[in-house]
């Protein structure tokens, strides 16, 4: 079994499983067994989308890593949500995150980096691709992941190997979250 899974935590999993209960939500497919990959987590439109993402990672007891924007590590939340897995980037300087992750993924035997491609909760007109370039260089796959509001459901996706060309690979890719529908559907890029 790949090793991106934390001991068990009885709390943890039981709060994640409560709230996505109450929430309506199930979690549909399953990991692939591998040590190292990349997953995309689309369609990033509300801050929603990050507390169903919290209660999947606790239910599943997945050591994911993942990035947010520094301003949320402030105090009171910012042990926790390091804790949590999450990495503090600054958007407005350039800090080759690309090179850094390709990095983490050749340090460690396992990693599974979580990334949201809008990397916004606002309306975009294009993903940002550095989860393409994270996983084209670090030679993982991409798993791809959805959150499916019309239908409440987490559902965990086949995984995509990036070939090189990006613009071929992104087409092949937003095919895919298609028929999903996000909390804001008017946020979503869907490539048209």
């Amino acid at each position: 079994m790949a090793g991106n899974y934390l001991p068990p935590n009885p709390l943890a999993e039981w709060l994640g499983r409560t709230l996505l209960k109450l929430l309506g939500w199930r979690i549909e497919g399953e990991l692939p067994q591998l040590d190292k990959f990349v997953v995309i987590g689309a369609h990033h439109t509300s801050n929603w989308d990050f507390v169903i993402f919290i209660a999947v990672k606790f239910v599943l007891r997945l050591n994911a890593r993942w990035f947010g924007k520094h301003t949320i590590f402030r105090w009171p939340f910012g042990r926790l949500l390091r804790a949590w897995g999450g990495i503090p980037i600054r958007r407005e300087r350039q800090q080759h995150r690309v090179e850094q992750a390709v990095r983490a993924f050749r340090e460690h035997r396992q990693f599974m980096l979580i990334l949201a491609p809008e990397g916004t909760r606002k309306k975009v007109e294009r993903w940002r691709m550095g989860f393409y370039h994270i996983a084209l260089g670090a030679g993982v796959p991409i798993l791809l992941g959805a959150l499916d509001y019309r239908n409440k459901r987490v559902f965990i996706g086949p995984l995509f190997w990036p070939s090189g060309d990006a613009a071929a690979d992104l087409k092949e890719i937003l095919a895919f979250y298609r028929s999903f529908v996000p909390k804001k559907p008017e946020y979503a890029f869907h490539g048209d």
